[in-house]
C-alpha cells in the first residue's frame, strides 16, 4: 500500500510535490555560434563549472548524486559530467542506465502523446474536452479559489485540449489548492503524485482514487478555482490528459504511451511501476530537512515498485537519463529518431511553441513573460520541464542542445542547485563561445 500524504507543517505532500515547475532555461544563450567542437574531448573539462557543481554537492555528501546530461544535434548518445552512487554510503555509482524518479517531467511526454492524437486528427487542439469525457460539460467555478465549494458560478466557455495542455483550464490541484477545495481533493483520492511507501512522521495517508477513469469522474463534481482561459495556475490537467488519450485512442493510457512514445524511442527503462528486475537500478530518493538528507524512498523498498493506483501523466514516470535523452532528441530530430519518425515534424513544432490562450493572464505565475506549449514551459527557442525530486530536462532547438540535470531530492527548493546549475552551464557554454572565436 503506497502512502499518499496530506499537508503537515514540517514535511508534506504540497512541499515535496509542488516545486516540480522549472527547467533548464537555455534560451537566455540563443544563438551563441559554436558547434561540434563541445564534445570534441572529455566534457567534464569542457563543462568545467557544471562538474565543480556535481563535485560540491556530491563530495560534500548533500546529495547521493548530481548527474549531467548534454547532448548535441543528433549524436546517438547523450555525454555526462558529474556522478556519485545509487545512495549515500553505498558503492553503486549512477550512470546514463539509473532509474530516478522524473515526477513532472512526465508532463512534456504526456503532452506529446496528446500532440499525436491531434496530428491524426482523434483529438482537436481546440475540441472542447467534455465531447470526451462528457462529465466535464457544465463546469462551476468558485469565486474564491479558498472559499466554499458551493460559492459558485457557471463557468464562461467549455475547457479544451488546448487548456489542458498549457495549465489554462482553471482546474485546482492537491498540492497548489488550499482550503476546502483542497480538503475535496484529499477526500476523493485524487492525489497529485506518490512519495514513499513508508509511513512518514506526521504525514497522514490518503486513499488514492481506483483508477483513472475514476479519479476523473471524481475531478468533474469539483468547482473550478478559474474561469477556463483566464489564468495560468499549475493543476492536474495533465493527469486528466491521461484520461482523455485513452478514451481518444481507445487503449490504456500507459499502453498508449509504450506503443507510441517509449518502443519507437528505443525508451527501455520508462514505467510507471519498475519491474522487480530492475530494482537494483533505482536510486534513493531523499527528503532534505535542515540541510541533511534522509531515505523517505529507498531503491530496494520504492512505492514505483508497485502498481499506481492512478497512472499520473502528470508525474507519475521513473525513466532514465540514456531513455529521457532520447526522447529530448526525438524532439530536437523534429518527431524523427534513428531514421524513422516517431511522430510528425508539425505535431513536434507545434507542441513545443507557445499554446497559451490569448486570454490569458501569466502575471505573477511561474511563467510570466514566457510561454506554455504541450505540457512544458517555452522559453525562446527552449521547451522542457522539471522534476519535483530536483531534476530537470530541456531542448533548445536555436542551440541544437538537449540537457538534464539528474538527481533525487525533496523539496528541490532544499538546495538552489537549479539556479546554479543555470549559471554554470551559461558559464561553460560562453567560454566554449570564447574559445571557437578566438580559434
Amino acid at each position: 500500500m503506497s502512502v499518499h500524504t496530506i499537508a503537515s507543517p514540517a514535511l508534506s505532500r504540497r512541499s515535496l510535490l509542488r516545486s516540480g515547475a522549472l527547467f533548464t532555461g537555455g534560451a537566455a544563450l540563443s544563438g551563441l555560434p559554436f558547434g561540434r567542437m563541445a564534445f570534441a574531448h572529455d566534457v567534464a573539462e569542457s563543462w568545467p563549472a557544471v562538474a565543480a557543481l556535481a563535485d560540491k554537492y556530491v563530495s560534500s555528501r548533500k546529495l547521493a548524486n548530481l548527474f549531467l546530461t548534454f547532448g548535441w544535434g543528433q549524436e546517438d548518445h547523450a555525454h555526462t559530467v558529474g556522478g556519485g552512487t545509487l545512495a549515500l554510503g553505498k558503492p553503486t555509482p549512477v550512470d546514463e542506465n539509473s532509474l530516478y524518479r522524473i515526477y513532472s517531467m512526465s508532463k512534456p511526454i504526456t503532452g506529446m502523446a496528446t500532440m499525436i492524437l491531434i496530428d491524426e486528427g482523434k483529438l482537436g487542439l481546440d475540441q472542447p474536452v467534455h465531447e470526451i469525457l462528457p462529465a466535464f460539460r457544465d463546469m462551476q467555478v468558485l469565486i474564491d479559489p479558498e472559499g466554499p465549494l458551493e460559492d459558485v458560478v457557471p463557468a464562461r466557455q467549455p475547457i479544451t485540449i488546448r487548456m489542458l495542455l498549457t495549465h489554462t483550464a482553471g482546474l485546482g490541484y492537491q498540492i497548489i489548492s488550499k482550503g476546502p477545495l483542497q480538503k475535496a481533493f484529499n477526500e476523493l483520492g485524487l492525489v497529485g503524485g506518490r512519495v514513499s511507501r513508508m509511513p512518514l512522521p506526521g504525514i497522514e495517508p490518503v486513499t488514492p482514487a481506483p483508477g483513472l477513469a475514476e479519479w476523473a469522474d471524481r475531478l468533474a463534481t469539483l468547482p473550478l478555482m478559474y474561469q477556463p482561459a483566464t489564468k495560468w495556475s499549475y493543476s492536474c490537467s495533465i493527469d486528466l490528459l491521461g484520461r482523455v488519450i485513452e478514451v481518444a485512442s481507445g487503449m490504456p493510457f500507459e499502453t498508449f504511451l509504450k506503443q507510441r512514445i517509449f518502443d519507437p524511442c528505443g525508451m527501455t527503462s520508462t514505467w510507471m511501476q519498475v519491474p522487480a528486475s530492475e530494482v537494483d537500478r533505482l536510486t534513493d530518493n531523499y527528503g532534505i530537512v535542515g540541510g541533511t538528507p534522509f531515505p523517505i524512498d529507498p531503491g530496494v523498498n520504492s512505492v514505483f515498485l508497485d502498481p499506481p493506483e492512478v497512472p499520473a501523466g502528470g508525474g507519475g514516470l521513473v525513466s532514465s537519463p540514456k531513455d529521457y535523452d532520447r526522447f529530448l532528441r526525438m524532439l530536437l530530430g523534429y518527431g524523427r529518431l534513428d531514421g524513422r519518425f516517431v511522430m510528425s515534424e508539425e505535431a513536434v513544432r507545434v507542441g513545443t511553441s507557445n499554446l497559451l490562450p490569448a486570454s490569458v493572464d501569466t502575471a505573477g505565475s511561474w511563467v510570466e513573460g514566457e510561454g506554455h506549449g504541450a505540457g512544458g514551459r517555452v522559453s525562446g527557442t527552449s521547451y522542457g520541464w522539471g522534476g519535483a525530486a530536483g531534476t530537470l530536462g530541456a531542448v533548445d532547438f536555436g542551440l541544437k542542445l538537449r540537457s538534464c540535470l539528474w538527481t533525487q531530492y525533496m523539496p528541490s527548493e532544499a538546495y538552489p542547485i537549479r539556479d546554479e546549475f543555470l549559471a554554470a552551464m551559461q558559464s561553460d557554454l560562453e567560454a566554449m563561445r570564447a574559445k571557437k572565436m578566438a580559434a
